[in-house]
């Protein structure tokens, strides 16, 4: 007969009723270091062609109570292959070997107990011990069991990019609104964040991290209509129309997210520094209105233009104001992301200047469930917002916040734009 073994917890467990949870994270949900295109990843194939031992395989979630679990990884090798793994977790590190069954039959790769200490974010990474070139695996899941993993949070959602974050400045609907000033100082820079400034029912305007070695000034504005991917569907009538340029500025189209017309600087901003965003709207006539976006970077005394955009189908002034922080690409999603938000004041068509000081938190779709380290809150005076980085941060979708205000009203020399 033969003999079964279990773990020592799972016969407490057993004894004393407590729940067990056994969870499987896919490998499409990990996060590749310090590469995050170091391999392939998929939600098809999970993780291929991983075969660079500096290359680590990186797995986060959040366990509700301290306890024992164990893991494993699934994984796919040539059959006879054997491969060295090490995974560490809750500063525990545990080394397994398996040999492949084949490049389409599943092995799994034991590496025992592991004891979370506390409740609060876990981080896995999964390390090959294999020689440079050789196959580690191509992963299909960590493998969880224990009663550390009842209620645990993991995404298992393909979609790794950290939630977006908003802040909604709430104003008076009759207010005429013909300007809007912030600021943002980002503390964070992570490639692939766009930390938006001003934005609005028309467009947005903001800095971006591009890559490691560009950054940008963006500053873009919405056709009308519904067309959602390519402005070549666009009528004439519907688009968005290019009045003017500052110097060094790109103009061009763009679409996927809506379309319109899209301008952007490269300019190198740097975190800790705050920089300063105006967005002016002046009606041109009773269907368009004319919006303008200038920019004053960090250390300078001179307001700059961005771009001047004619709207079509509007007339208004300036309404919906709000600020959010996006992570777009979702390979390093993994990564934090923070900005500190104000002061923010808005100009009124007949000269005054009034402070904001209020503002709601909200997040998209995959801030609901998927990931909930996501933050608002007030730091310094400022609004700040926080996404990504797995930490232990989470705030109420609509929760409200105020800042103390400054009373102190932007001074705002603009540069003359012909034609405007």
């Amino acid at each position: 007969m033969k003999r079964l073994l279990f773990p020592a917890w799972l016969g407490l467990c057993l004894a004393s009723s407590v729940a067990v949870a056994e969870l499987r994270v896919p490998a499409f949900t990990a996060y590749l270091d310090p590469s995050p295109e170091g391999a392939r990843v998929s939600e098809k194939n999970g993780i291929r062609g991983w075969k660079d031992p500096v290359l680590k395989v990186l797995w986060f979630g959040d366990v509700r109570s301290a306890g024992p679990f164990t893991a494993s990884v699934a994984l796919r090798l040539p059959a006879g292959t054997v491969s060295k793994l090490r995974l560490t977790a809750a500063g525990q590190s545990r080394d397994a070997s398996v040999t492949g069954a084949g490049e389409d039959k599943i092995v799994t790769a034991g590496f025992g107990g592991f004891e979370a200490k506390a409740a609060g974010p876990l981080r896995f990474e999964l390390a090959s011990l294999n020689a440079a070139g050789s196959p580690a695996g191509d992963l299909d899941a960590l493998l969880l069991d224990g009663p550390a993993m009842v209620d645990a949070h993991f995404n298992l959602e393909e979609r790794r990019n950290a939630a977006s974050v908003h802040l909604a400045y709430p104003t008076p609907k009759e207010l005429p609104i013909e300007g809007f000033y912030d600021e943002v100082t980002a503390v964070d820079d992570p490639t692939s964040t766009f930390y938006m400034a001003c934005g609005w029912h028309r467009g947005y305007f903001g800095m971006q991290v591009n890559s490691a070695t560009e950054r940008r000034i963006i500053f873009s504005v919405w056709d009308s209509g519904n067309e959602a991917v390519d402005r070549a569907k666009v009528p004439k009538e519907d688009r968005v129309q290019l009045l003017a340029k500052g110097d060094g500025v790109v103009a061009n189209d763009f679409g996927n997210e809506g379309t319109g017309g899209h301008s952007h600087r490269v300019f190198p901003w740097k975190t800790g520094e705050t920089q300063r965003f105006y967005v002016t709207a002046r009606p041109a006539d009773a269907t368009h209105t004319i919006y303008t976006g200038y920019f004053l970077a960090a250390g300078e005394t001179r307001w700059q233009l961005v771009a001047s955009f004619k709207a079509p189908k509007d007339g208004g002034r300036l309404r919906g104001l709000h600020s959010f922080s996006e992570n777009f690409w979702g390979s390093n999603g993994h990564l934090r992301r923070k900005a500190l938000y104000g002061d923010q004041w808005i100009r009124t068509s007949d000269g005054r200047w009034i402070e904001l000081t209020v503002a709601t938190f909200s997040h998209d779709p995959t801030g609901k469930k998927a990931r909930l380290d996501r933050s608002m809150g007030i730091e310094g005076g400022r609004f700040y917002l926080l996404h990504g980085g797995f930490g232990p941060a989470s705030t109420r979708f609509g929760e409200r916040f105020e800042r103390i205000p400054t009373g102190k009203a932007p001074v705002i020399d603009l540069p003359e734009v012909p034609g405007i």
